[in-house]
C-alpha cells in the first residue's frame, strides 16, 4: 500500500501509514486473520504477559452480575467474555468484525463449557445490528485502536447501553512514567517486530500493532471523545505507568 494516496481522497492511519479510508478495514482484517491463532501469544509478547493482570483488573471494573448482559466488542478470542462469566456475570454477546478471531473464541467457549452462555456476532463495531438500550455493559479490550471511525464506535456503544449501563475500554495508552518511555519505545519498535518474525513468522503485523498504539489517542484525548459521544462520569485508570489504561463511561 502506498504511503501517499491520491490527493483529495479521504485517508486514515494504518500504523504510521496514511491509507485510503475504505482500505483500512480490509487491511486490519488481514492482520488479524494472520495472527488469530496466535493472538494470546501476541498479547503476551506485546505486554510481557502483563495483559493477563490488566484483564483481571478490567473484569473487576466491569462489575459482573448474574442479571447483567455484556456486549464484548472486538472480543475475538473471548478472554473478557470468559472472565466475565467466570466471575458470575450474565449472558454474553461476543462480537468481532473478524470471523477468524471469533472462530478461535467459539472453540475456546466450547472447551471451557461456556457455549450456552455466549452468543457470537460477526459485526462492525461502527454499525452494530442491535436495538437501542439492549445491554447492561459494553467492553472493548485492545480493539478500539484498530477501528477506522472511533467516534462512531463510541456512539454505538452508548446507543446500545441501557440507562445506568457502562462502557469500559482497555487499551494501550501513553506512558506516564518518564523513565519507562525509552525502554518501552525500544521494546515496541526494535524488539517486538523481530520476535514476531522469529516466533510467528509475521514481522509486518507486529510492527503495525506497535505503530497503532502510538497513533491511538492518549488518555485525556480518549476521555474527551467519550464525553462528546454522550458518556457521563468518564474516568481513567492507568495501568503499569500508563502503558495501558481503562476508560469508563456511564449512560445516564
Amino acid at each position: 500500500m502506498s504511503d501517499n494516496p491520491p490527493a483529495g481522497q479521504p485517508v486514515t492511519d494504518f500504523g504510521f501509514q496514511q491509507v485510503p479510508l475504505e482500505a483500512k478495514k480490509p487491511m486490519v482484517r488481514a492482520v488479524f486473520d494472520s495472527v488469530a491463532t496466535r493472538y494470546d501469544l501476541m498479547n503476551d509478547l506485546m505486554s510481557l504477559g502483563i495483559h493477563r493482570v490488566w484483564k483481571r483488573v478490567f473484569t473487576t471494573a466491569l462489575d459482573p452480575r448474574p442479571g447483567a448482559t455484556l456486549l464484548d466488542l472486538a472480543g475475538g478470542t473471548g478472554d473478557i467474555s470468559f472472565a466475565w462469566l467466570a466471575a458470575g456475570g450474565g449472558p454474553v454477546l461476543l462480537s468481532d468484525i473478524n470471523y477468524s478471531m471469533l472462530s478461535v473464541g467459539r472453540d475456546r467457549a466450547l472447551e471451557r463449557g461456556f457455549a450456552a452462555d455466549v452468543a457470537l456476532l460477526v459485526a462492525d463495531a461502527e454499525r452494530l445490528p442491535l436495538p437501542d438500550r439492549s445491554v447492561d455493559r459494553v467492553s472493548m479490550a485492545f480493539g478500539l485502536r484498530n477501528c477506522t471511525d472511533k467516534d462512531a464506535v463510541l456512539s454505538e456503544a452508548r446507543r446500545v447501553l441501557r440507562p445506568g449501563g457502562r462502557f469500559l475500554c482497555l487499551e494501550f495508552s501513553k506512558v506516564q512514567v518518564t523513565a519507562l518511555a525509552p525502554v518501552y519505545e525500544t521494546w515496541s519498535f526494535k524488539v517486538l517486530p523481530r520476535i514476531g518474525r522469529m516466533v510467528a513468522q509475521d514481522e509486518d503485523s507486529y510492527r503495525y500493532l506497535a505503530e497503532s498504539i502510538r497513533m491511538f489517542p492518549d488518555q485525556e484525548a480518549l476521555a474527551g471523545m467519550m464525553r462528546r459521544a454522550g458518556f457521563a462520569r468518564v474516568s481513567v485508570q492507568n495501568l503499569s505507568g500508563g502503558i495501558a489504561a481503562i476508560h469508563r463511561g456511564w449512560r445516564l
